[in-house]
């Protein structure tokens, strides 16, 4: 579809995952100004459905990140609007954000998944919910937000101290995982097909916030030196996960792999449904590797929305 189309870019927002999704909205716009399409910017807050009544889009591209753009309150807006949207919709949105509920999804399905379980962050300084070392994270928060990697020699103190940082500070409840050695490998997912798989290497520490969007932090190895049938593995969960949680347009699959196991040794940490569209996101990354420009990739995400709808 070349047609020129009037475009509303949601991004900002009040998550965690601000800033990332300004630096996302504005490339994508950017990328739609270059192609022809006219763009109307909105930096989303509570007035939101006003702005979008008065611009009516064709259709809008949603590049918010976290909460509300990724969990189903922005797409249930959006459909109650009768707006086209990019991405996935609202069931898919709602169970991809939450890491339990996509697990109780996807691991009946045959994906390989941590082991874990909800835990009350209160729990946590009477005693450890799983041998050391275990991850907590949070159950509904993206980019690595509030992660903490618990060890026996670590500084959170054993059990973990009330007075030490983490995010048992910041949520009531957190998702306790067997911790996975070895290395962080993702997969785009676009238009039904594994675009490739990517390794990522923190240059200090592990994978985390800082990590993902600070340029320099860490190294991405596109494609991953890794077996092909481990390669193949990553491909084929991705697509499988995308397809089982009902994801539209753009996924992103982030994997664990423990190299001294083969391919028993990989398991998909999680689903994102908005992934990144920033100058270091995965996405545009993998993409550009198979020969297709971030402002295709921009164009391709739209069509699938509009073709969608159209459907």
């Amino acid at each position: 579809m070349s047609t020129s189309l009037h475009v509303a870019v949601l991004m900002g927002g009040w998550s965690s995952e601000r800033e990332v999704s300004l630096m996302s909205g504005n490339g994508v716009a950017d990328a739609l100004e270059s192609r022809g399409h006219r763009v109307t910017r909105i930096d989303m807050a509570r007035d939101v459905a006003a702005k979008l009544a008065a611009a009516q889009p064709d259709i809008v591209f949603n590049a918010l990140h976290g909460t509300p753009g990724e969990d189903g309150t922005v797409q249930g807006l959006l459909d109650l609007m009768g707006l086209k949207y990019t991405h996935s919709g609202l069931a898919t949105s709602v169970i991809a954000i939450d890491k339990q509920l996509t697990k109780l999804l996807l691991v009946p399905a045959g994906i390989p998944m941590p082991g874990g379980r909800i835990v009350k962050s209160e729990s946590l300084y009477a005693g450890d919910p799983l041998p050391r070392p275990y991850v907590l994270k949070p159950v509904n928060e993206g980019s690595s937000v509030g992660v903490a990697i618990v060890t026996n020699d670590g500084n959170y103190g054993n059990p973990i101290a009330r007075g030490a940082a983490g995010p048992w500070q910041e949520f009531e409840e957190l998702l306790a995982e067997p911790y996975i050695r070895g290395r962080e490998l993702t997969t785009a997912v676009l238009g039904g097909e594994a675009l490739g798989v990517t390794e990522l290497k923190p240059k200090n520490g592990w994978y985390d916030f800082d990590a993902k969007y600070t340029d320099g932090l860490t190294e991405h190895v596109c494609p991953a030196q890794i077996p092909d049938d481990v390669a193949d593995a990553c491909k084929r969960i991705a697509l499988d996960a995308h397809r089982v949680l009902g994801c539209k347009g753009a996924s992103r699959s982030d994997f664990r792999w423990d190299d001294e196991r083969g391919v028993d040794g990989l398991f998909l940490l999680e689903v994102n449904t908005q992934p990144g569209m920033t100058p270091l996101s995965l996405v545009p990354e993998q993409a550009k590797h198979i020969g297709m420009s971030y402002a295709e990739l921009v164009q391709k995400i739209v069509d699938e929305a509009l073709g969608e709808a159209l459907a």
